[in-house]
């Protein structure tokens, strides 16, 4: 079976976590090609995994010959030129999320993959492919719980992890863009409707920096679709316990709900403090399996063809979930209910 000949842009602890995955859990790909702007650190995850070629310059790995394909996890501000950059060099590309910074930077996106129709391109909403999810999505296909009346999404990430967090925070649009999108694709692709009224609150309880940044620690936001579905979203950053995760999807005839307990194994310890289960502590040991299955699934779209892939999720998902993300935030900075 011939491989894709795979290269990575950005070896961060999340591009370093594909890069591996690609290297030896993915069976249809081969890690060709590595690009941080860290040399050192990019020789060294290349020298790991196996990969022949090490480059600083983004440019440089497109246009390696060998390259194929070409996955993206540089910080969101960068996307749209890596994008670009992939796409002009004839790359098949998928990017991390969130797609872009701003609604306007997505729709720049947009011009460059609808210029290129032979490329395959897809976006990192990894929770969509996370095997729970696939069957819950399945069953509301199915009529299994009737209607759907109400999605609640309900995120949290470790205190643990609170001093990385803090770092990229400035940077990072804030909760509703970086955090929460991952909820509001997961709405949108659920009740397969878009938002018609939000109100998004939430506040600094822990950590008053994020009041510099216009954001908070913890915050949530009340949504109605278009086809009348309630949403619900909540994103901390506080959680003493671990990493969590958590949906429910509320139908006229039944309720499903995903990770009620966020545990990493069956274990169980029983001590004096009573029973306890342990918690993921990140949120890539959570969604390992859902990151190699994105990665299946975009060998498979690159496999068929752009024409025949219909990849999702696409551009335009990563700029309706960017929209929805800065209509939140505007809501929470002003207080007030919002109307797409």
């Amino acid at each position: 079976m011939k491989k894709l000949k795979v290269g990575v842009i950005g070896v961060g602890r999340l591009g370093y976590a594909h890069a591996c995955n690609i290297a030896t859990r993915v069976p249809g790909m081969e890690l060709v090609a590595i690009c941080d702007g860290n040399i050192a650190r990019a020789k060294e995850v290349a020298e790991e995994l196996g990969a022949k070629n090490v480059y600083s310059a983004p440019e440089d790995l497109c246009n390696d010959p060998e390259v194929e394909a070409v996955c993206i996890f540089t910080n969101t501000a960068s996307h749209v030129d890596m994008i670009r950059i992939a796409m002009e060099a004839g790359k098949h590309v998928l990017c991390e999320k969130p797609l872009a910074e701003t609604v306007e930077k997505c729709k720049e996106a947009e011009a460059i993959i609808e210029a290129h129709p032979d490329q395959v391109f897809m976006l990192g909403f990894m929770r969509r492919f996370d095997h729970s999810y696939q069957v819950a999505k399945k069953k509301i296909e199915n009529g299994d719980i009737g209607d759907i009346v109400l999605v609640r999404c309900y995120s949290q990430d470790p205190r643990s992890i609170i001093e990385g967090t803090l770092e990229y925070a400035p940077r990072s649009g804030g909760q509703f863009i970086d955090m929460s999108i991952h909820d509001i694709d997961l709405i949108r692709w659920l009740t397969g409707s878009e938002p018609r009224k939000l109100w998004a609150i939430g506040g600094c309880y822990e950590f008053p920096q994020y009041k510099e940044w216009d954001d908070g620690d913890n915050v949530s936001c009340l949504i109605q679709m278009e086809n009348d579905v309630m949403a619900y979203f909540f994103a901390g950053r506080t959680a003493a316990h671990g990493s969590a995760v958590e949906t429910e999807i509320l139908g006229t005839k039944g309720m499903l709900r995903i990770g009620s307990i966020p545990a990493d194994s069956l274990v169980q310890v029983f001590s004096e403090n009573g029973v306890c289960q342990e918690c993921y502590q990140d949120f890539i040991t959570r969604w390992k399996d859902a990151y190699i299955k994105e990665m299946e699934v975009f060998c498979e779209y690159v496999a068929k063809g752009a024409k025949e892939a219909n990849a999702t999720p696409n551009v335009y998902d990563g700029t309706k979930s960017t929209n929805i993300a800065y209509k939140c935030k505007e809501s929470f900075i002003k207080n007030e209910l919002i109307t797409l």
